[in-house]
């Protein structure tokens, strides 16, 4: 006899079962261009490797403390000062399995019961999932392409209530590639002072903001940093998806909470991903810079030839993502995607799996060498000028 259990009622994965679809689809053909996953296509630099190798070869492959080695968060703490003008000392950093881990840590240790928490959308869902874990509802603060789906203070105003507890900001967004301006920045932190709000600064690709943009650090403003969780990782900048590594930074006190929770959840980091996470913000960064580099030339190229099919896009002024309006196919982007799949083998995730309800948008992903990306745009295309 077999035993049948009710799954969980947090736990939505309807999403998930188109991806899986889609990815089903490209299991089973020759000659796919994936374009859809934000895994980067670089390898991570062999400096980083070969100081996690000698870890291992040192033993360095025990324990860590929760909060993640000293020395680690030490280089961290230098690192914030110095790229983002960011005061955190050491016991107010969290080293974490990756920025997934940070944002289950901040939920966690912040939300109760029926709060609210208003996150920029489209967005990564996992903030909806880590919201509804502890029984909190998430709330879209749509964006829209007329403003390169930057986040606008008016509309984050009109969605607070005696319920709202905390404002996720992410900038550059996924899967948007959008970079909120710093004068909306700036009113964010007044709209989040004015309402005693938390604000959850996700800047996992602050390292990568393109010509005429600019990242602002919504805890370097006054009164904010008491108020604000900056959330960061090494995944994107330094191509470590799979080391698992990131880190959260706040006040002390909030910042002791969350090592106390991630003991039950992980104890710590992976302790030789940590030693090459050292390496990779001690080390030399020229690759990191050739790769932003390009990127940027990917970016470009990914532009003229959308503008050259006649699909728009805001300007992604970061991250590696374009936030892509399939309309003028006449298809819905969740059937351009299959249909595209089906016929020319490019990969694209529609921007449903982001939370987005009008399902007129996708996300490209441009972490492909540019001869694919190429061969790639070719093929849309030849597929858009079929089913005119």
């Amino acid at each position: 006899m077999s035993v049948v259990f009710d799954s969980s009622k947090i736990i939505s994965l309807d999403d998930e079962s188109f991806r899986s679809e889609l990815l089903g689809i490209a299991s089973k053909m020759g000659d796919v261009i994936p374009l859809g996953r934000g895994d980067p296509d670089f390898h991570t630099p062999k400096h980083i490797v070969e100081a996690a190798k000698k870890a291992l070869d040192e033993n360095k492959h025990h324990y860590t403390p929760p909060s993640g080695l000293p020395e680690l968060r030490n280089a961290i703490s230098k690192n914030f000062k110095e790229k983002y003008n960011l005061d955190y000392n050491i016991d107010e950093i969290v080293v974490t399995a990756g920025v997934q881990e940070s944002i289950a840590l901040a939920m966690l240790s912040l939300l109760e019961r029926d709060d609210e928490v208003l996150i920029t959308s489209p967005r990564f869902t996992t903030y909806d999932l880590t919201v509804r874990m502890c029984n909190a509802i998430p709330v879209p603060i749509p964006t829209y392409e007329k403003n390169n789906f930057a986040l606008m203070p008016d509309i984050i105003e009109q969605k607070i209530t005696n319920k709202t507890k905390l404002i996720v900001l992410v900038s550059p967004n996924n899967p948007t590639g959008a970079v909120t301006p710093p004068e909306n920045i700036k009113k964010i932190a007044d709209i989040a002072i004015k309402h005693n709000l938390i604000v959850i600064a996700d800047e996992i690709y602050a390292d990568l903001i393109y010509e005429n943009h600019e990242h602002l650090s919504i805890g370097t403003l006054e009164n904010m940093k008491e108020r604000t969780l900056t959330l960061n990782g090494f995944s994107k900048t330094y191509a470590m998806t799979g080391w698992r590594i990131g880190y959260i930074a706040g006040p002390e006190d909030i910042a002791v909470k969350m090592s106390e929770i991630r003991h039950s959840l992980s104890i710590n980091s992976c302790t030789f991903s940590q030693y090459g996470a050292l390496a990779a913000l001690e080390g030399p960064q020229e690759e990191i810079i050739k790769m932003k580099e390009e990127y940027n030339l990917r970016r470009k190229f990914c532009m003229r030839a959308l503008d050259e099919i006649g699909f728009t896009y805001g300007d992604p002024g970061g991250a590696f993502y374009i936030y892509t309006n399939v309309s003028k196919s006449g298809l819905t982007a969740s059937n351009f995607c299959k249909k595209l799949l089906e016929n020319t083998g490019v990969l694209l995730f529609p921007g449903t799996l982001f939370g987005d309800e009008q399902d007129k948008y996708i996300r490209l992903s441009y972490l492909q060498p540019i001869e694919k990306i190429q061969e790639s745009m070719k093929r849309i295309k030849g597929f858009i000028n079929e089913h005119k």
